[in-house]
């Protein structure tokens, strides 16, 4: 049952990748989220997004226990925070670019309170910094959507 949530916690071979695995952790999640969006409801993406935030703080819990606190290999927060972002995204290309690149500048800078939620311990620190960041980065998607695209 471990290697499951090590498994859920890193995307499979995803988190091992050798350079960026949280980027690569977030390019997977945007694509994925290209496709629910799609077919689906805004109900149904959030409570996919509700449903999924539990089963990263787990997955990303037990993987600490193996892997240490918010090591590399975790991503499955990265998914959390990027389908936050993207919650706010119209479905066309170009906003799902921002919102990625939005995305990883919050999830890297991690504004207050994303790093002091770090600091919370295990899947809970993990997974919360990134839920954050996508509300920052969701936000100001909103707000670039706004100004700049009417």
């Amino acid at each position: 049952m471990n290697r499951f949530w090590q498994t859920l916690a890193t995307l499979g071979p995803v988190g091992y990748l050798p350079i960026a695995p949280g980027t690569w952790g977030s390019a997977v999640a945007a694509v994925l989220w290209w496709f629910i969006a799609a077919s689906s409801s805004i109900f149904y993406q959030i409570a996919i997004i509700i449903a999924l935030i539990p089963f990263a703080i787990w997955s990303a819990d037990w993987a600490e226990k193996i892997l240490g606190h918010d090591a590399k290999p975790i991503v499955i927060d990265e998914v959390a925070g990027q389908w936050i972002t993207l919650l706010f995204a119209p479905k066309l290309l170009h906003f799902y670019i921002i919102g990625f690149f939005l995305f990883r500048a919050f999830d890297v800078l991690k504004p207050f309170p994303v790093f002091q939620s770090q600091r919370l311990p295990g899947g809970v620190g993990i997974v919360i910094d990134d839920v954050l960041a996508g509300l920052y980065a969701g936000v100001t998607l909103l707000i670039i959507r706004r100004v700049f695209f009417g």
